[in-house]
């Protein structure tokens, strides 16, 4: 087991006690996060569906099944990358989170991204993609690449995705939402270069 794995245990055994988000009350468990903790790449989707919420594990659902069908497409699988969401918890009949409840779970977020350190944090769907770029417009900004510092972790390469949820319900977006992920390898390489450049 990685020193960040444990790291990471630690800190989701801890905040499953302490997050004060008030979803905790209906939801049948935490969903912390699964993956690699030495990933590169971090996505990060809104909140926990039913599925999520039953498993315990973010993306099992149909969402979940087509992000892993992407993955496999630039030829990496749940294995390489690490994934979670804003919201630690489901809310009620899959509504939107509100702003307190990505609040509360904002300092569990927090500490996973210093602990990963990824090169690129992918936000997934307009609520993840306005927690780090306020703003923006998913529609308008998706594809695209932005850095940015988060407070007490660091400057991070953030790169705007549509949520796969969207994906599956509006066809159009399908085509635009495997069009963006297949950039991801070469924005993995021009990082990598600005890394051993500095």
């Amino acid at each position: 087991m990685t020193d960040k794995q444990q790291q990471l245990d630690h800190l989701n055994a801890v905040m499953a006690q302490l997050c004060p988000c008030a979803l905790r009350d209906t939801a049948t468990q935490p969903v912390p996060g699964s993956g690699n903790p030495d990933a590169d790449i971090m996505f990060i989707g809104e909140a926990p569906g039913k599925k999520e919420d039953e498993q315990g594990v973010p993306f099992v659902g149909a969402a979940g099944k087509f992000l892993s069908e992407m993955f496999a497409s630039i030829n990496l699988s749940r294995d390489d990358i690490y994934i979670t969401n804003v919201v630690k918890y489901r809310p009620p009949n899959n509504r939107d989170p509100h702003p307190d409840e990505v609040a509360a779970c904002w300092p569990w977020l927090q500490e996973q991204i210093k602990i990963i350190q990824p090169a690129i944090i992918v936000p997934l769907g307009r609520h993840a993609l306005e927690r780090f770029v306020p703003g923006r417009k998913i529609s308008e900004d998706h594809g695209k690449a932005f850095r940015r510092e988060i407070d007490g972790c660091g400057t991070f390469v953030f790169y705007a995705l549509y949520h796969p949820a969207a994906a599956l319900y509006n066809g159009s977006l399908r085509e635009t939402l495997m069009h963006d992920f297949a950039r991801i390898p070469k924005l993995m390489k021009k990082i990598h270069a600005q890394q051993q450049k500095n």
